[in-house]
């Protein structure tokens, strides 16, 4: 039998250790108060100070003093320098976290949202997760609606940054994939490729939204927009009708699934529109072969097509007159006028111009 080696029993010994040290009771808590500055207290952390520790902390208490005397630069580089030398030590995320909410008063946006992110990412288990995560929504959600940074020099107002804020509901994803905060993300970052006219980024992101999500309160306000979404890359009866497909899905999702939601008259609405669609551009070829091409089998195929796709429309009711006219055709009778296509002008009658 293979004995476990020195290194593996070293690290089973370990796990009880380890198990301990990351459990909340083992935590420690940085704690600010005016009359004794930042102190930890509790878990095992509480005490342990050394050189180091005793230098990170006079940084966080001058940082905190410059803070209170609105020296907020002065206070944004002890913090700076607590987080980058003494990365390990229990001050560092406190001074990430403050940083970030001294930038974000400033409307330095883009710094508060990576100091926060910091936080996050190197910190994992801070108590201030959920806290971060609700303020990196936020300054997300600002910029996607047009928020200016910081003016620049005092004298001109900071630039917009939309693509920014999608970039950072892409970010909180990634973060918090089951907080209340996901499917909120999906659908501002669906809006934001909206409005920057990235319709396809959009529909992506209502996508995930429903398969991710489908429980989620958002989810018949995500299939709704997708229909819609599919419905605005339409062209018209003369070109493909993939678009115009998917929209009629997903209309017809939503009314299947949420028959009793209000915006279930705007659905039908939308459904009628893409059902009458497709059944035009069926017509429009059948059209083609039967007034340009003379070819009746193909001409009939499209017309029944035209009219099982939307049979109580009035295209279904054109298609079947035109149905009429083919078999008229066919049988060498005289076509009735009233099956024309539409839009077919009548020929222009000769003028003749005496000079």
């Amino acid at each position: 039998m293979r004995l476990p080696s020195f290194c593996a029993l070293r690290a089973l010994c370990l796990l009880p250790l380890v198990a301990g040290l990351l459990s909340p009771a083992a935590r420690a808590d940085l704690v600010w108060t005016a009359q004794t500055g930042w102190r930890v207290e509790g878990g095992v952390l509480a005490g342990v100070d050394g050189p180091a520790g005793r230098k990170a902390l006079d940084l966080m208490n001058s940082a905190r003093a410059s803070e209170d005397q609105g020296s907020v630069r002065s206070a944004l580089r002890s913090y700076a320098k607590v987080a980058k030398t003494y990365p390990n030590s229990i001050y560092a995320p406190e001074a990430l976290y403050r940083s970030a909410r001294l930038e974000l008063n400033r409307k330095n946006y883009i710094k508060a949202f990576e100091d926060f992110q910091q936080v996050v990412g190197r910190y994992p288990n801070s108590k201030r997760f959920n806290e971060i995560i609700g303020e990196q929504y936020r300054i997300a959600s600002s910029l996607l609606d047009g928020a200016r940074g910081r003016m620049m020099w005092n004298l001109l107002p900071g630039f917009k940054n939309r693509e920014r804020g999608v970039e950072y509901f892409e970010t909180i994803l990634v973060n918090a994939p089951y907080s209340d905060y996901a499917p909120l993300s999906l659908m501002n970052i669906a809006r934001g490729h909206h409005s920057l006219k990235q319709t396809e980024n959009a529909v992506d992101a209502l996508d995930r939204m429903i398969n991710n999500y489908p429980q989620s309160l958002l989810a018949p306000d995500a299939y709704l927009k997708i229909a819609q979404t599919h419905a605005t890359l339409v062209e018209g009866p003369y070109y493909d009708q993939a678009a115009t497909k998917e929209s009629i899905t997903y209309f017809t999702d939503f009314m299947l699934l949420y028959p009793s939601d209000a915006n279930i008259g705007a659905a039908e609405k939308g459904l009628d529109g893409m059902k009458s669609m497709l059944a035009e551009s069926k017509m429009k070829m059948a059209d083609f072969y039967f007034y340009k091409r003379n070819n009746f089998t193909a001409a009939r195929i499209f017309y029944n097509e035209a009219i099982t796709s939307y049979p109580d429309s009035a295209v279904a009711r054109r298609a079947k007159l035109r149905l009429a006219d083919v078999e008229a055709k066919v049988a060498g009778k005289p076509v009735p006028t009233q099956g024309k296509a539409e839009g077919d002008a009548a020929p222009k009658k000769k003028r003749f111009w005496i000079f």
